[in-house]
């Protein structure tokens, strides 16, 4: 039977939806889930830095049978032990998170490892520590996640996507204007979040994102 892992890295393209309920109050994360799985997103992060733990690992047990025996992998960030406990698909580890190596120990190698990178040198390092995707961004400007540092451009994507063999996911301020730049320099899944959470119609907004592969 194929597991999460092969079936992910067989599967090189599509959308991320990073749910947030910060950004917008309309939709609970797991109806942000269910219009994923409705829409054929590829992949859904779970991020929510207000809930508790407690809270977090309901929602997440509440994911992962919306998105069990679908073809949408669910993610959770940061936290690989509320990954593990919540069975979700795997876990999205940022430059100061549990480095790759410890989380793998922990999930052994049935659960996704995504990490963080925001240059050529950190990507190498991500995909050396073991990681199965590695994320790049900010791309262009963004207001959904505060960062310290300007965003990293077309340029710097194409750069990445010709050094790394991992599934390279860009993020970052992308819109359904420049999306197919994003694509054609290189990036085999966009992440959005306010671009679906915040629109109008999220459904729709998902399926024109969808539409683009």
């Amino acid at each position: 039977m194929e597991n999460k892992i092969t079936a992910f890295m067989s599967n090189l393209s599509g959308v991320y939806l990073i749910t947030d309920t910060t950004i917008q109050k309309q939709y609970s994360h797991q109806e942000l889930a269910e219009i994923a799985v409705e829409t054929g997103i590829s992949m859904i992060q779970y991020r929510d830095k207000n809930a508790s733990a407690r809270e977090s690992l309901e929602t997440i047990k509440e994911i992962s049978q919306i998105t069990t025996g679908t073809d949408t992998t669910f993610i959770v960030n940061d936290r690989a032990d509320l990954a593990l406990a919540g069975d979700a698909d795997g876990v999205h580890l940022g430059q100061d998170d549990l480095p790759i190596p410890a989380a793998r120990t922990l999930l052994e190698d049935e659960k996704i490892i995504g990490g963080t990178s925001s240059n050529l040198e950190e990507a190498l390092q991500v995909e050396e520590a073991g990681a199965d995707y590695v994320a790049l961004g900010h791309i262009f400007e963004t207001t959904t996640k505060q960062k310290s540092y300007a965003p990293r451009g077309l340029g710097t994507l194409r750069e990445v996507a010709e050094a790394v063999s991992i599934p390279l996911v860009a993020i970052g301020g992308i819109t359904l204007n420049n999306a197919p730049q994003v694509i054609e320099a290189g990036a085999d899944v966009i992440a959005l979040s306010s671009a679906i959470c915040a629109a109008e119609d999220p459904r729709a907004a998902a399926q024109t994102f969808v539409d683009l592969f």
